[in-house]
């Protein structure tokens, strides 16, 4: 369900087009939005902390495009609104590990709107990983 095209609703996800990756937020009302920002200058086994911050939309995106994207409304039934705003305020300042792989921005934004951390990016690195060590096996065993 990704849509350019309309303000974003409370409760809505935002995905932020940076490069190399896509940046999670989720939209909380008068042009805010809470997202997951890393607070470690060196990663130690993909591993370090995090921070959730209330700041405005386009500062969070700065020059980078954004969209509304729901995606995964037709798989997982979003949150109360209510609910969601609630324990998005709640979590403003808290810190959490933050890693990579189980618990980034995207994870940590459907979470919040269908109570499920999902990372469909994690999702398509390993996928790519897997296709990468079979065409590596294939390419040796040719040898």
């Amino acid at each position: 369900n990704p849509s350019p095209n309309r303000e974003p609703e409370r409760g809505d996800l935002i995905e932020i087009s940076r490069k190399g990756y896509q940046h999670w937020a989720i939209y909380v009302g008068d042009g805010y939005v809470l997202h997951l920002v890393k607070i470690c200058e060196f990663f130690v086994s993909f591993v370090c902390l995090a921070t959730v911050k209330k700041e405005k939309l386009e500062d969070v995106a700065n020059n980078d495009e954004y969209r509304i994207n729901n995606r995964l409304d037709n798989q997982y039934e979003p949150r109360p609104i209510k609910d969601i705003l609630q324990d998005a305020e709640n979590l403003v300042g808290r810190e959490f590990p933050y890693n990579v792989l189980s618990s980034n921005c995207e994870h940590f934004a459907t979470l919040v709107r269908y109570g499920n951390p999902l990372s469909q990016q994690v999702q398509d690195l390993a996928a790519s990983a897997v296709v990468f060590g079979i065409l590596a096996m294939a390419t040796y065993r040719k040898k």
